[in-house]
C-alpha cells in the first residue's frame, strides 16, 4: 500500500512533510529517513523527481530547500573508486 503520491516515496514521508508546517531541521531528518529507505545506488534521480513534483507547487517550503541541497550535493559529489581500480591510471 502506497501512502505518497509517487512510487519513490512509498511511505509518504516527503508527501506528509509538505503537508506540515515544519522547519529545516525537521525536513532534513525526514529527508534522511526517506533516503535511508532507498535501494543501493538510488538517490540523485529520485531527489530530482521529488523536487520537480513537490517543489514547483511549494517553492518556499523548507523541504524544497532541502531537496535543492540534495540535488546540488549529488551533482558535486565526486565518486572514489577503492581498491586496485582506484590506484590504476
Amino acid at each position: 500500500m502506497r501512502k505518497g503520491e509517487l512510487d519513490i516515496d512509498p511511505r509518504g514521508l516527503i508527501f506528509e512533510a509538505y503537508r506540515m508546517q515544519i522547519g529545516p531541521e525537521e525536513c532534513r531528518a525526514i529527508f534522511l529517513d526517506w533516503a535511508l529507505g532507498l535501494p543501493e545506488g538510488g538517490g540523485e534521480t529520485e531527489v530530482a523527481m521529488l523536487l520537480a513534483h513537490y517543489g514547483a507547487a511549494q517553492p518556499d517550503h523548507p523541504m524544497t530547500a532541502v531537496l535543492r541541497e540534495g540535488v546540488a550535493a549529488a551533482a558535486t559529489t565526486a565518486t572514489r573508486r577503492g581498491g586496485a581500480g582506484g590506484r590504476r591510471r
